[in-house]
């Protein structure tokens, strides 16, 4: 049996290009603090969480998180931008690190 709409993993390699996940009226991200190695999970809610860009209408969307964990006080920083059908045009992150979702659940059960 052949599965055409099976649902590919991401690799390391495509969490430079695109680190977030499609969740209904969400994009996802995971993150990795760079200093103490927590792992983080975002729910950016499309109607809500991103800023319209008056200054591009060519990239009308953008996003700038902050985030800071509870084992230190590390500051994680995201900067992007998205085309009117939310995928990233470009994406800048400090102090940590983006992750795939297979490695967030798996640091979570342990």
């Amino acid at each position: 049996m052949v599965f055409f709409f099976k649902k590919k993993k991401k690799k390391e390699a495509d969490l430079e290009i695109n680190p977030f996940y499609k969740d209904k009226k969400n994009l996802v991200v995971y993150l990795r603090c760079n200093k103490c190695g927590e792992v983080f999970r975002s729910h950016l809610r499309k109607g809500y969480d991103f800023i319209i860009n008056y200054e591009n209408p060519d990239v009308p969307y953008r996003i700038e998180k902050l985030y800071v964990g509870s084992k230190c006080p590390n500051k994680i920083e995201i900067k992007a931008q998205f085309t009117g059908s939310y995928k990233p045009v470009s994406i800048e992150i400090s102090g940590g690190k983006f992750i795939t979702k297979e490695d967030y659940e798996k640091e979570v059960e342990e």
